[in-house]
């Protein structure tokens, strides 16, 4: 689904380079729910912008969904992000003047979708996270939860192949960011790729697979053996060779 292969970044003024990017390699196969964890500054968002085609990259190469994205142009690159990739930030980001079938529609409307289409797939994508008698309520007038279950609605009414999160929890209680995770993990269930920036190690912990990045390189986690395995191996080891 995703191929990152020696990406870079790097921010030009004047004066500065800053280098966002390092080489990142990563590879996310159809249908995995990978958590990436790091520290402040350490290139989450950027990369979370290049993946979701926010930004452009430097340098290395780049495929999404079978397609080598280096070199898009601006149109090219909306287009595909429309098409494909779902996005959910922890600000949720709803327009405040829309109800919450319309601002699952604005997105819709973008792709020319026709009117009976957009309105099957809006009443489909809020029953589905339990805001379906809701949909002709304002953003105002729901909780936290409620909002972020509605702007994870407008991520699913246009059938994304990759969902993209931004700590989609860090406004809310642990008991509502619970629910928002499990939600998550149906929608992964049924076959969607989901990428989730978090600084939340329980919330990570239950991700299919970790990804830290730390000063613009990225390390999966769930293939580096713990220091406690590597004393196994060699305590084994050690054993065997003494018998």
């Amino acid at each position: 689904m995703l191929d990152m292969r020696q990406v870079t970044k790097v921010y030009r003024t004047e004066l500065v380079e800053t280098h966002a990017l390092r080489s990142l390699d990563l590879h996310v196969k159809e249908g995995e729910f990978v958590a990436v964890t790091g520290p402040s500054g350490s290139g989450k968002t950027t990369f979370l912008n290049i993946a979701g085609l926010l930004e452009t990259f430097t340098g290395g190469e780049f495929t999404l969904d079978g397609e080598n994205v280096k070199g898009l142009s601006d149109n090219q690159r909306s287009k595909l992000r429309n098409q494909k990739i779902g996005f959910i930030f922890q600000s949720f980001n709803l327009i405040p003047d829309l109800n919450l079938f319309d601002n699952c529609d604005v997105p819709l409307r973008y792709r020319g979708m026709p009117a009976n289409e957009r309105k099957l797939r809006i009443e489909d994508a809020l029953g589905m996270v339990g805001l379906g008698s809701r949909m002709k309520h304002f953003p105002a007038e729901l909780s936290g939860g409620q909002q972020q279950r509605a702007a994870i609605a407008r991520a699913l009414a246009g059938s994304p192949r990759l969902l993209l999160a931004d700590e989609p929890t860090g406004n809310l209680d642990s008991q509502m960011a619970r629910s928002v995770l499990e939600l998550l993990e149906d929608i992964n269930s049924q076959g969607a790729t989901i990428i989730m920036v978090t600084h939340d190690p329980e919330l990570a912990a239950r991700a299919q697979r970790n990804v830290h990045i730390v000063d613009g390189m990225a390390t999966d986690l769930s293939v580096e053996p713990s220091l406690s395995r590597i004393r196994e191996q060699k305590a084994g080891n050690e054993s065997s060779t003494s018998a």
